[in-house]
């Protein structure tokens, strides 16, 4: 299994661990009612297998199925892995593991826990691989992109033992939605020689941005109203700012810009978890 490790970690793709690790954490701290939570050994343990053993089992089974159309997206070869002519029984041999570590996790769940952590998984798979392929079917393809949101209501449910309230799960809902449809413009001619047809390669990439700006600033808004108009809020704007640039400056480049959505989702994410905690468990009052 030694031999497995650098190969999980490449496929895994660090810089995008933050967004299940860390929206587990955010869902939980909203969810908790005192900062001694985080001691629990229940949180620790799903801290670590959404930050790792989740990202390999979601870019695992991605590269897993989609070797063939990733011999022509030019973004393996610079920021991603491409997977080698040996390496494809290696990474079976991984799921396998990943797979088997997430069934003998549900035996230790409660059964609301169970159905979101399957949830999870199920749109983690089936999102590239088949026969649902979510990947290639417009707006189903952004829209299964919930399972990042997953952790965060699965870390809620562990730390408060009720479901997060419905607008946290839409405003969830809005940014991931935009994040995906973000990131699939720059592949739109990679996806229309290999005939994946998704939102991007069927709305083109000038529609696609507006539906970007669009969902970012209904988050934007939500958010703003959700903190009471707290200053820090209106950060969230940073989020429509990117769509509204591109489309008023054609000559910047998406794919540049998309490599920086790690950092601001880093970022803004700390602050809130930052800003949350100090409300809730610092300052005296504040519900």
């Amino acid at each position: 299994m030694r031999s497995l490790l650098p190969l999980a970690l490449a496929v895994s793709r660090p810089r995008f661990w933050i967004y299940t690790g860390g929206t587990y954490v955010v869902g939980y701290a909203l969810g908790m009612e005192s900062w001694l939570a985080f001691f629990r050994p229940e949180y620790i343990l799903f801290l670590l297998y959404f930050f790792f053993p989740a990202n390999v089992f979601i870019y695992g089974v991605n590269d897993y199925f989609d070797e063939e159309t990733d011999r022509t997206n030019p973004k393996k070869d610079a920021k991603e892995h491409r997977l080698g002519g040996g390496e494809r029984r290696d990474l079976r041999t991984l799921l396998l593991a990943v797979t088997g570590l997430s069934l003998a996790l549900l035996l230790f769940m409660d059964t609301p826990a169970r159905l979101i952590f399957l949830a999870f998984l199920l749109l983690a798979c089936f999102y590239s691989a088949p026969p649902l392929r979510f990947k290639e079917i417009p707006f189903l393809d952004f829209s299964s992109n919930m399972l990042y949101i997953m952790p965060g209501i699965f870390g809620f449910s562990l730390a408060a033992g009720v479901l997060p309230p419905p607008v946290l799960v839409i405003a969830g809902y809005l940014h991931i939605a935009a994040m995906h449809l973000f990131s699939a413009i720059p592949d739109i001619d990679c996806d229309r020689r290999a005939g994946i047809t998704t939102t991007a390669v069927l709305l083109g990439r000038r529609p696609s941005l507006l539906l970007c700006l669009g969902f970012w600033t209904l988050l934007a808004l939500l958010v703003v109203v959700l903190a009471g108009g707290y200053p820090l809020s209106y950060l969230v704007f940073c989020y429509p700012a990117i769509p509204l640039a591109l489309l008023l400056t054609p000559s910047l480049s998406i794919d540049e810009v998309y490599w920086y959505l790690p950092a601001l989702n880093t970022a803004l994410g700390g602050l809130t978890f930052a800003v949350f905690f100090l409300l809730k468990f610092t300052w005296p009052g504040v519900p």
